[in-house]
């Protein structure tokens, strides 16, 4: 037995270096093979499955890296990027703010711009984001992103007759769009896939299916700047951009027996809707040959673990794709226009879609009126989105054509359901959630308002606190009057009756 697995072993060796040393050019964008060492184990077995390996000459390191560098001539800087930022929120600080998420590991700020009608305020709005620059030897996304928001700010309320114009409108007015053009800006420096200390930052969230990733303290700066800036906003969806092969994929990114097949995530009708939106928007994505229809499942791919795009799907409430915008991971700097011209239009209808479609509205209390950040449901569907904090406001990506039941519940309340078919546009259920009554709720009076209305409360102190001083000085002085009364008639009953000498009374 142990004849017949030496020359299997040494065969899989050999395929190992050869793909080590083969050029980046071609490495698969998504699982790659200079990932983590925590997950190894786990993904580097299916990295590359179904991508371009090999090339006719291997290079060194240093060879590829001389290379690297003459293609990321014409390409940003981290230094360019950030003055480009920066000038752009200068020229568009009406629609726009940059704010920063957190810095690499060495200390480069992560930049985002936020485009919105009203950027950095709270709106009943879906939010959005797209995250470019992965990895770090994959920078066509950082070029794209600035593009976008370029193209935004060019053509929000410029000529209405132009088909451009309500598109802008239409993101501007009704989403908030956060932008990250480089998430690993040490990796691009260096011209490597991991960030500053070799992780691959797509393997470093923690995965549902194996207790990687688990420890915080291990996780990488950028990783956790990440997860901290989905505790703050609630974002509906999102979408990273990759290399290395044209395809929109979407979870399950891994499965649960570690083998490569469909896995299915309890979203995957509508994600499955979401991946072709981009795909069919595509200058070619959707012809692919080796993908039907452009789209992917990331299992059926290849399985990866430790993700980022499960892992907001699974913790952040955010419906994530992976997009691989080119076969080659560093295109020649003259192609990026031609790539911006090939993927324009499925980057704005995919943000553009959390408006244009899916089942949006608020939850409120029936006693109060107040906003309830509730939960809703899908009946059929186990998964689960929370409205907003601060004005209940959801907003539930699904796949038009259908008929659904959709499910308001808040602990406190009785839930509620109603059933719609959603159509080719949008919908809108608000929900009015009534208080569970409880034995002791049954021991008021019916019709008794015990709760406390800091709006009545201010009409007392106003102009009707007027009217009532006079009312309580009139009522005291007429009290006054009444017992000077009574106690006069007393001291007269007693003279009458000749109790002693006649003295004057004091009231």
């Amino acid at each position: 037995m142990e004849n017949v697995r030496k020359p299997i072993i040494n065969s899989y060796l050999v395929l190992l270096s050869l793909c080590f040393c083969a050029s980046f050019h071609h490495t698969a964008a998504k699982g790659g093979l200079f990932t983590s060492l925590r997950s190894d184990s786990l993904d580097d077995r299916y990295a590359g499955s179904g991508r371009h390996l090999f090339q006719e000459k291997q290079l060194s390191k240093e060879e590829h890296f001389r290379r690297l560098n003459k293609l990321a001539e014409g390409y940003m800087s981290n230094a360019d990027l950030e003055k480009a930022i920066k000038a752009f929120n200068r020229r568009c600080n009406s629609i726009s703010r940059i704010y920063s998420i957190g810095e690499s590991v060495l200390g480069v700020p992560l930049w985002v711009i936020e485009i919105s009608d009203k950027p950095g305020k709270d709106e009943p709005e879906p939010s959005f984001k797209y995250i470019g620059n992965v990895h770090g030897d994959e920078p066509v996304g950082r070029e794209l992103l600035l593009l976008l928001a370029n193209w935004l700010c060019d053509n929000y309320m410029k000529d209405p007759l132009a088909s451009s114009f309500f598109l802008a409108n239409l993101i501007v007015d009704n989403i908030h769009l956060h932008i990250l053009p480089s998430l690993n800006p040490d990796g691009y420096q260096s011209r490597k896939r991991g960030n500053a200390n070799d992780v691959d930052l797509n393997r470093d969230f923690p995965d549902q299916f194996f207790h990687m990733n688990d420890d915080l303290s291990m996780r990488q700066p950028e990783t956790k700047a990440i997860m901290s800036w989905l505790t703050k906003i609630h974002f509906t969806a999102s979408a990273t951009l990759h290399g290395g092969a044209l395809v929109a994929n979407y979870p399950w990114d891994g499965s649960e027996d570690e083998k490569k097949h469909y896995y299915a995530c309890p979203d995957d009708k509508t994600f499955r809707y979401m991946a072709s939106v981009y795909s069919n928007s595509h200058h070619n994505m959707s012809r692919s040959k080796e993908f039907p229809g452009g789209i992917t499942n990331g299992a059926q791919w290849y399985p990866i673990y430790g993700g980022m795009q499960d892992w907001n799907y699974i913790h952040g409430g955010c419906f994530e794709l992976t997009l691989e915008l080119s076969d080659d991971k560093w295109p020649h700097a003259s192609e990026i226009p031609d790539l911006w011209e090939y993927n324009k239009m499925s980057m704005l209808n995919l943000v553009a879609s959390l408006v244009k479609t899916g089942i949006h509205g608020r939850i409120f209390s029936s006693n109060q009126g107040r906003p309830l950040p509730a939960s809703i449901a899908i009946n059929g569907i186990n998964y689960t989105i929370k409205a907003g904090d601060a004005f209940a406001d959801y907003h539930r990506l699904l796949t038009p054509g259908d008929k659904y039941e959709v499910i308001a519940t808040m602990p406190g309340y009785k839930s509620k359901s109603t059933s719609i078919v959603l159509g080719e546009e949008a919908s809108t259920v608000d929900f009015i959630l009534d208080p569970v009554v409880t034995a002791s709720d049954d021991l008021l009076p019916r019709g008794c308002d015990c709760s406390y209305d800091s709006k009545k409360l201010k009409l007392l102190t106003g102009e009707q606190s007027k009217f009532l001083l006079i009312f309580v000085f009139i009522s005291l002085f007429l009290c006054f009057l009444m017992k000077r009364r009574a106690i006069l008639s007393f001291v007269r009953q007693k003279q009458g009756a000749g109790a002693g000498p006649k003295r004057p009374v004091g009231v």
